[in-house]
């Protein structure tokens, strides 16, 4: 019976942060009270609190889903990324850009952005920082296994240039996220083109 109960939780814990996604997406962030929460999720306030004190717990959580996600559909990269260094890069950083969206739009991003930068020693900034942190290293452990496999040149460090990587996309990330006039496809393309330029240097050959 405590495998059922844990389970049932788990729906419920879930279907609260589906809803919360759908409101922050379709009424803001500001705007989106946990009683709108409830209401999508067909339950009552005091059950959302059970699970979180407040909203931005959920869009905490909501992050969290998403950069495991990520991390989950990287991982085929690090294990067996493709041939060409610039087709594994942009490839692996191309997942992380079209999964970003997939529970938070550009509104929720700011809020959550904001808020580990406006408090930096909080627990949500903590947690936030720590998924950047994941997601840096695996672009890390993509570039070693290239470096195994005699795609990039010996006497780089991956851990250097993935963490390279991963900074400036989170950098044109926030640009993207601020602006609502640059579009997932341009900012791909402007990433790619860096990426580019950069493969040339440190691939072999």
């Amino acid at each position: 019976m405590s495998g059922l109960r844990e389970q049932q939780k788990q729906d419920r814990e879930l279907r609260l942060l589906q809803a919360a996604a759908q409101c922050f997406k379709v009424a803001g962030y500001d705007q989106t009270k946990i009683e709108d929460i409830a209401s999508v999720a067909g339950v009552s306030p005091g059950t959302v609190y059970n699970y979180y004190g407040h909203k931005g717990e959920m869009l905490i959580a909501l992050v969290a889903m998403d950069v495991n996600d990520v991390l989950k559909a990287g991982e085929p990269y690090v294990r067996n990324p493709p041939l060409d260094l610039l087709e594994a890069v942009d490839g692996l950083i191309g997942l992380f850009l079209e999964k970003s969206l997939e529970y938070l739009n550009k509104d929720s991003w700011r809020h959550a952005i904001a808020a580990s930068i406006e408090q930096p020693t909080a627990e949500f900034a903590s947690h936030y920082t720590d998924l950047d942190a994941r997601l840096a290293d695996q672009v890390s452990r993509m570039l070693m296994t290239l470096q195994q496999m005699e795609r990039i040149q010996p006497t780089l460090d991956p851990q250097v240039f993935g963490r390279m990587i991963f900074n400036n996309m989170n950098n044109q990330f926030i640009e993207f996220v601020k602006d609502d006039s640059i579009t997932l496809e341009r900012l791909r393309e402007d990433l790619r083109y860096q990426h580019a330029a950069l493969c040339k240097l440190i691939a072999v050959g």
